[in-house]
């Protein structure tokens, strides 16, 4: 449960907000363009503002059918670990129980270390007994 001076909306954030807020966590520069199209594209968004600061995000990407991707659960370092990230993975399990039917994969890339936070969800770690390592390729 986060603190009652926090709000958090079903909303996108502005693709500012959401660059800055990338850059706090170290995530690096990204295309205006890029973001914005990015952003625009997502299924699912929930925001969580102290005020009208942006200080945690969360959205789901992915073809709205069979495929769903967790994607960026980011909390400005200076809020983490107050109930914030938690919040916004229950705002986004909340879509996928009505949006994900039987079939239906989420996936997601956690960040080093947050492996644990998102097995209290229910996600598995790959590779596992019948799964192997999950890939990726940056451009």
């Amino acid at each position: 449960m986060i603190s009652d001076k926090y709000s958090i909306t079903l909303e996108k954030p502005s693709v500012e907000e959401f660059l800055n807020l990338r850059n706090k966590i170290g995530w690096g520069e990204l295309d205006f363009d890029l973001a914005k199209m990015s952003l625009d594209n997502s299924l699912f968004h929930v925001i969580v503002r102290d005020n009208t600061q942006l200080i945690g995000m969360g959205r789901i990407v992915g073809d709205g059918a069979m495929y769903f991707y967790i994607q960026d659960v980011i909390v400005d370092p200076s809020y983490q670990n107050s109930g914030i990230g938690t919040a916004l993975m229950e705002q986004l399990e909340n879509y996928l129980t009505v949006a994900a039917q039987k079939g239906t994969t989420i996936g997601l890339f956690a960040a080093k270390g947050k492996e644990a936070f998102y097995a209290r969800f229910g996600y598995i770690l790959r590779p596992s007994e019948s799964l192997g390592n999950g890939m990726c390729r940056f451009v």
